[in-house]
């Protein structure tokens, strides 16, 4: 689990998946479905990607929320 996430930075969706140990596919489910990850919405780019922000990812993994 990724503990050291630092602050103001973006992370891609296969790493939240890694992080909170979901498959990335779920994760852009859940997104399409509710309109974020348990109360996260990441940027997303002209490309298509998404990236989710660091600090909100860290706070649900420390039970924080977001």
């Amino acid at each position: 689990m990724a503990t050291n996430i630092v602050t103001n930075q973006r992370i891609t969706t296969e790493q939240l998946g890694y992080a909170v140990h979901t498959k990335p596919n779920s994760i852009r489910t859940r997104l399409c479905k509710t309109g974020s990850f348990y109360g996260i919405k990441p940027i997303k780019l002209p490309s298509g990607r998404l990236l989710w922000p660091a600090e909100a990812v860290q706070a649900l993994l420390t039970g924080k929320g977001v």
